[in-house]
This record gives structure tokens, sequence and C-alpha cells, in this order.
């Protein structure tokens, strides 16, 4: 009871503060930008401070640098997320990164016969300004992170399975570098409950039931587990399939010590069998020396969320300006179709499970939106005439390129379903809720595929729910595009849409 009570206080005391967990494409957007106006800017102080002045030799250069030095840093994976990684391995990250372009650049330079074009000292001051300037700006945006991470913002919701050295272990690096942005939230154990834990500023401790029931319920944003597999590997297979009906980032922590956590010399943490688990983008991640693999995992990680977020951008706003006036019209023609709003605005879960709007043409007489929601079905009586046409072409649909532009929504992805129909089957289909790993989308893999409106069975939604997280698990900007194509093919309209 003291534990549930000491629990409710941590979560009480996080949901005051501003985590920015919906952001975690954002900061090396800015990297990247950041990265190029650098180079480009100590290209200018070093041509300024030798003398050189503008040229098309520097300008040259210039160009050539910042198109090198993106190559390399998305060959290091320079723009991942770095929340649980110190400083020292970013800088070091980012210096060999300029290095290599360093060198590439040094090459290809001189063994042009016109190489006096470019003078060597110019060169050389804008090679080193530029390695000093790229770290010190890391350097600076790291301890802003700090700041922020101390004063509660830009945190996240750890809870750790387990109640070994090896959790402990996990627990006290998470506590020890508050610099990662980590509340933790307790260590979680069918075993030995009444074991002393490390932590000053969290003492909460439970069961692993307790540890699903919070993650099901949006109170957690990270889970570690830190189970002993070789004495556990079944309960830890039984709580992977039991956080799949979370949106939780999972990850398992292997233990690459000198010494396992039993003490045993020589023995190792080895992962247990996930062959028969849905792993959802599996990705290794270094926390300040202790590897993790992730199990469920957006694949909208650095790079991969700027590049969707800017594919959304342009095809969503082309989409507007293409589609304003089609739009009107039928605006009009809902409205004349019977009383109501030309817009249904419905709510249903986006990313991470929180709720969002989502926006259509009215199509039915009626705008349900409570605990009961009724799928729509062949011959409904709920339908308008005008709005069984907009429902047969998916013209209804048209709306949601505003909650693309507004963000809330992708232009590819799984289809968003009635926040009553998200409660009615995320306890029916394993892996349901994983689908909220990413943003909803106007179409999807499982509606290219045939796999759209009513699912009267639940055969139906889980075969539905088998694309969308085999999308979510092969995305890539080209799938994205296949989607997209196929969709102004066949995708529109559709035998099962009315």
């Amino acid at each position: 009871m003291w534990a549930d009570i000491i629990l409710s206080e941590v979560l009480d005391r996080e949901s005051t503060k501003a985590r920015m967990r919906d952001y975690k494409g954002t900061l090396p957007l800015i990297h990247r930008f950041a990265d190029v106006l650098i180079i480009l800017a100590s290209l200018w102080l070093a041509a300024l401070l030798t003398g050189a002045g503008a040229s098309v030799p520097i300008i040259t250069a210039g160009l050539i640098g910042v198109v090198l030095f993106n190559l390399v840093a998305d060959a290091k994976n320079l723009y991942r997320p770095w929340r649980t990684e110190s400083i020292r391995a970013e800088i070091g990250a980012t210096t060999e990164a300029w290095l290599g372009v360093t060198g590439i650049s040094l090459v290809a330079v001189y063994v042009q016969q016109d190489a006096i074009g470019y003078p060597p000292m110019t060169l050389l001051s804008w090679f080193l300004i530029a390695l000093v300037a790229l770290n010190a700006w890391r350097f600076a945006v790291r301890r802003s992170l700090r700041w922020a991470r101390a004063r509660g913002y830009n945190r996240q919701r750890l809870a750790i399975a387990g109640s070994g050295e090896l959790a402990k272990h996990v627990a006290r690096t998470a506590s020890d570098n508050t610099w990662m942005g980590f509340s933790i939230l307790g260590l979680f154990d069918d075993g030995d409950r009444d074991a002393a834990l490390p932590l000053v500023s969290s003492r909460t401790r439970g069961s692993l039931d307790r540890l699903v029931q919070l993650a099901r319920a949006g109170e957690l944003d990270v889970v570690y587990i830190a189970l002993p597999p070789g004495r556990a590997e079944r309960r830890i297979n039984t709580l992977v399939r039991q956080l799949a009906d979370s949106t939780t980032s999972v990850y398992l922590v292997q233990d690459r010590r000198s010494r396992a956590p039993d003490g045993e010399q020589g023995s190792r943490q080895i992962l247990p069998d996930l062959g028969r688990v849905d792993v959802l983008h599996r990705r290794c991640v270094d926390v300040n020396g202790l590897k993790i693999v992730s199990v469920y995992e957006s694949p909208f990680q650095g790079p991969s969320a700027w590049l969707k977020r800017l594919e959304d951008l342009a095809v969503g706003s082309v989409a507007l300006l293409l589609l304003a006036l089609p739009m009107l019209a039928i605006a009009i023609g809902v409205k004349l179709s019977g009383p109501g709003p030309a817009i249904f605005m419905q709510r249903r879960y986006g990313l991470d499970g929180k709720e969002i709007t989502v926006w259509k043409f009215r199509t039915m007489r009626v705008c349900e939106d409570g605990g009961r929601v009724i799928q729509a079905r062949k011959g409904d009586s709920r339908v308008t005439p005008f709005g069984e046409f907009l429902r047969r072409t998916s013209l209804d649909e048209l709306p949601q390129f505003i909650n693309v532009v507004q963000g809330s929504m992708s232009i590819v992805g799984p289809r968003p379903h009635a926040v009553a129909h998200n409660e009615h089957y995320r306890g029916l289909i394993g892996g349901y809720m994983l689908r909220h790993k990413v943003k909803p989308g106007i179409t999807g893999w499982a509606q290219v595929n045939g796999w759209r409106g009513e699912t009267e069975s639940i055969d139906k939604m889980g075969r539905r729910v088998d694309f969308d997280l085999d999308y979510i698990r092969n995305w890539s900007v080209w799938l994205d595009i296949r989607i997209i194509l196929l969709t102004f093919l066949h995708g529109f309209s559709h035998r099962n849409a009315y």
C-alpha cells in the first residue's frame, strides 16, 4: 500500500512538468541544420581571417564540406538520440566525422590540377575552426539539456523490471547520471520485494503485474528489463508480451561486465529467445557503458523522424493547396445533404496512445463519439446518400490532411480507430497498442493490401494489425512512396468501403 502511495506522488509530480516526449526527432533535426550553418560560417570566418575572400573554389569547398559531413555523419549514426550516452562519446563521434571530412577534402582538393585556387591556410583554418565550433555547439546543447532535466523538463519516466544486482546497477547508473533525464519510478519484481533498493529519490517497489498496469495506463515512457534470463526466461517472455498492450518503449539489458550479477566469474547475461515475440524495431543502445536492446521502439528516431515529418509537411501542404476547392465543394454538398456539421470530429488514439481529434467529412446522420461506436456496415441506414458516395471513394478522409500538417497524423501510417474500438480490441489482439508507436496515417500498408472497411470479426482486425506492425518494422521512405502510389492506383475505392 505504501508503495502505491509513493508511486502516485511520483506520477503526480512528473505530470506537472513538461517532458517533451513527443519531439524525439526535433533535436537531431536542429543538430543537422546547425551543423550546416556552423560549417559554412566557419569557412566564412576562416576566409575573413586569412584574407582569402569569396571565390568559386572557396564556395565549392564549403558545399562539398556540407555534403560530405552529412554523409559521414549518417554513416556514423551521429544524429541518433544521445540521451543515454555521455557527452564525451558524442564529441568523439563528431570529431571522427569531421576528421573524415577533412581527410577526404584534402585528398580531393590537392589531386586537382588547379589546386592553387584553394588557399591552404584558409582550408586549414576552416578545418580547425569548424572542429571546435561543431563540438562547442554540442557541448552547449548538452549543458542546456542537463539544466532543463535538472528542473524536471525533457524527462522520461523509467521503470526497471528486476531487483537483483543487475537491476540495481541499472538504477544506480540512471540515477547517478542525471543528464540522461530519467525519473526512476522504481524496481519491480515478483521475487525479493523486501530487498533494500539503491535509490534515495525513488523507493517504490512492486510486482511485475503492477509494472504492466502502469505501462497500460500510459504512466511509463521506458521499461528496462533487467531480470536474470538464466532463471526467469519464461517470465521475461511473458512480461514482454504483456507490455505489447502499451505504448511504452521496452528494452532488454545485457550485462557485459566482467562479473555476472550472481558473482560467477566469466558469465555474461544472454538475452532470452524472442523468436516468437513481435519485436518492433530492434536496435542496440549504449546506456553509459551498458548495452541494451530495444524490443518495442519507434523507427522514427533521429534522422528518420525529421525525414518522416518533412515528407508529411511536403505532401500534406501540396495536397491541401490542390484540394482546397474540391473540399469546399464537398463541404457544401454535406451541408445540403442534411442537418449537421460539414466536418465530423472524432476522438482517436495517436502517437504514444494519446488522444487526438481526427477530422472527416460527415457521412452519417449521427455523430458518434462516446463509449460505444458502431462501425459502418453495408447498407447502414445511418449513412446519407451523399455520405455513401464519399465513403466509397474515401473523399470523406480529405480533411485529415489538416491533421497531417498540424502534426497529429502522417500521410502513411496505421489507420486510427475510434477510442471505443481501441479499448475493445486491445484486450483481444496481442500487440494491438504497438500500432501507436508511430503516428496514425491517412492511408496505410493494411489499406492498400485490402484490409479496410468493417472488421466484423477478430480475425479481420488481427490481419489489419499484422500489416500495421509489418509497416513499422520495415519502414522506409521508399515504402511510404510505394503505399502512396498504390493508394492513388487502387486504394481510394474498395469493395469494403461503405
